[in-house]
C-alpha cells in the first residue's frame, strides 16, 4: 500500500521516539532514512510472523532485555515455524539448527541428535572442530548446504530487461548467463547484493538475502512498470548447493546433459533435469570451490538430496551448514549481507563498485560516481587477527595507535588457512594492504593486519575450473 506509513511497539518511548519520529520524517520527505533501519522495519517480517508467533517472540524478548545473548546461541521460542523437506533428515544427522526469516536453516553438524548441542559462549566452542570438518570435506572432495533460505525473485514480460536495467547497478546478463551487481538507493546507499540470472530473454530470477526478501519485494513493486510482473517465489524454491573440486563428477553422475566446465561454464545458468526432477542449475559457488546451485520445487527437494547422497558415497560427499561456508567466504574476502553490506554503506566504501557498469544509467549513479570521483573516509578491509582460542564476532574497534579508526562489521575462524580472521571499515587512510593495526576483542588488544587479496585462490581458479 502506497504513502501508509507505520511506526508502533516503541519499547523505551522517550529513549528511542526522537530518533523513530526522524527516521519516519526522512522516510517520507527524501524516500529513504540516513541510516540503516533494518533492526525496527516491519519488511523484516513475512507470513511467518503470525499473532500468535508474535506472541512468542515479543515475551521472550521482553523476558531476555537485560539477558547477555552470545554470538553462538540460537534462542529457543518460536522454532520450526517454517523447515524444508529436510529438516528431520538433516536433525537425523546430527545438523544444530539455526532459523532466519522464520525458516530452519543447518548451522553445523554433530556426529548425530544426542551430540547436537553447544554451551552459550564468546569462546570458539565445541563447535569448532565439526566445521572444520565440514569445511575440509569443501575444500578437498564435495559437500552440499541446503539454500531454501536465499531469498527468490523473478521477473517476466517485454519490459524486464529495461527495467532491471534501471533498478540495478551492475551488468544485466545475457539469456543463459548470471551477474552479480549491487543495488542502490538514489542517495547511493547499498540496498541489495544480488545474483542475477537470465533464464530467456524477458524472464529474470534474482537471488539474494532471505532477511531482505520483503523489503526488497517493497523496493521492486513501488514503480513496476506495466510490461512487466514482478513475484518474490522464495518458498516456491529449495534446493541443494554443491561446491568442491569433485562437486562436477558428482553432478555429472545426476544429469545427462553435458556438464564439462567448456559447456557449462562459470556463471551460467540453465533449466534442466537434475537426479530425475526439473531445476534451475546455476554454475556459481559461495564457498570460492568449483561449484553448482541446484534450486528446484519444494516438492522435489526430498528427491534430489537423497539422490545427491547416494551418487555422493563413494566420493565423500559431506553436508555442510551455515558456519562452514561463513568461515570459507572470509577466506575469499567475501562480504555478507546485514553485516558488511546495508545500507551504512555506498558501493564504494564497501568495494562493490567494481561490479558496477558505468556506462548506463541506474538508480544512484549521479551519488556513487561523487564519492568515485571525491574519494571516500572510510573503506571495507579484510584483517587476520593474532588470537588463539577467540573470534570477533562483530562491531569489535579497530584501532591504530590506541585510536579508534574503524569497526569490524564481521569475522571469524577460517578453518582452511588457519588463521583468525575479519572484515571491517576503517577511516581510508588506514586501508592499504599491510598495515598493522589492532582489534579489542572483549577488552583485550590483538595484532592484525590488512591483506591486499583473498587469502585462499587469490585469481579464483578454483571456482571457474
Amino acid at each position: 500500500m502506497r504513502n501508509y506509513w507505520c511506526a508502533v511497539g516503541v519499547m523505551a518511548g522517550f529513549c528511542q521516539g526522537g530518533g523513530v519520529g526522524l527516521t519516519m520524517a526522512e522516510w517520507m520527505i527524501d524516500g529513504e532514512p540516513s541510516i540503516d533501519v533494518w533492526a525496527m522495519d516491519v519488511a523484516r517480517f513475512g507470513d511467518f510472523a503470525t499473532p500468535d508467533w508474535g506472541t512468542v517472540k515479543s515475551t521472550e524478548n521482553y523476558e531476555r532485555r537485560f539477558v547477555m545473548t552470545f554470538p553462538n546461541e540460537t534462542l529457543p521460542r518460536g522454532r520450526r515455524q517454517k523447515t524444508t523437506a529436510l529438516f528431520d533428515r538433516l536433525v537425523a544427522k546430527g545438523a544444530v539448527m539455526g532459523q532466519g526469516f522464520g525458516l530452519e536453516n543447518a548451522l553445523w553438524f554433530a556426529d548425530g541428535p544426542e551430540d547436537a548441542q553447544e554451551d552459550p559462549t564468546f569462546q570458539r566452542n565445541r563447535s569448532h572442530d565439526y566445521v572444520a570438518r565440514e569445511v575440509n570435506a569443501v575444500r578437498k572432495a564435495v559437500g552440499g548446504i541446503e539454500i531454501a533460505n536465499f531469498a527468490k525473485h523473478e521477473f517476466k514480460g517485454s519490459g524486464t530487461r529495461a527495467y532491471l536495467d534501471r533498478v540495478l547497478a551492475g551488468h544485466v546478463p545475457k539469456p543463459g548467463r548470471l551477474t552479480l551487481t549491487p543495488m542502490l538507493t538514489e542517495a547511493g546507499r547499498l540496498y541489495g547484493d544480488l545474483t542475477v540470472a537470465c533464464l530467456e530473454e524477458g524472464h529474470f530470477m534474482l537471488f539474494g538475502s532471505g532477511a531482505m526478501q520483503e523489503a526488497h519485494r517493497r523496493w521492486f513493486e513501488r514503480d513496476l512498470p506495466e510490461d512487466v510482473s514482478y513475484a518474490n517465489v522464495s518458498d516456491d524454491w529449495h534446493g541443494v548447493a554443491l561446491s568442491g573440486p569433485i562437486s562436477r563428477e558428482l553432478l555429472r553422475r545426476l544429469m545427462r546433459e553435458d556438464i564439462s566446465a567448456e559447456a557449462f561454464r562459470f556463471r551460467d545458468v540453465r533449466q534442466s533435469f537434475v537426479a530425475g526432477v526439473p531445476a534451475i542449475l546455476n554454475r556459481i559457488s559461495f564457498s570460492g570451490e568449483l561449484g553448482y546451485e541446484i534450486y528446484c520445487r519444494p516438492q522435489y527437494l526430498l528427491r534430489l538430496a537423497e539422490s545427491i547422497e547416494a551418487a555422493g558415497a563413494d566420493l565423500g560427499y559431506r553436508w555442510y551448514g551455515a558456519r562452514a561456508l561463513m568461515s570459507m567466504r572470509l577466506e575469499k574476502s567475501w562480504g555478507v549481507w546485514t553485516q558488511d553490506y546495508r545500507p551504512d554503506f555506498n558501493a564504494v566504501e564497501s568495494g562493490m563498485d567494481i561490479f558496477i557498469n558505468w556506462k548506463k544509467d541506474f538508480v544512484g549513479k549521479k551519488a556513487t560516481q561523487a564519492f568515485r570521483d571525491e574519494g571516500v573516509k572510510r573503506k571495507l578491509v579484510t584483517m587476520t587477527i593474532d588470537v588463539d582460542g577467540i573470534d570477533v564476532s562483530t562491531d569489535e574497534a579497530i584501532l591504530k595507535d590506541g585510536i579508534a579508526v574503524g569497526y569490524v562489521s564481521s569475522g571469524g575462524f577460517a578453518h582452511h588457512v588457519q588463521r583468525s580472521m575479519a572484515m571491517g571499515y576503517v577511516s581510508t587512510e588506514y586501508s592499504t594492504p599491510g598495515t598493522s593495526l589492532q582489534v579489542e576483542i572483549l577488552g583485550e588488544f590483538f595484532d592484525a593486519e590488512i591483506l591486499g587479496s583473498p587469502i585462499y585462490d587469490a585469481n579464483g581458479a578454483n571456482m571457474r575450473a
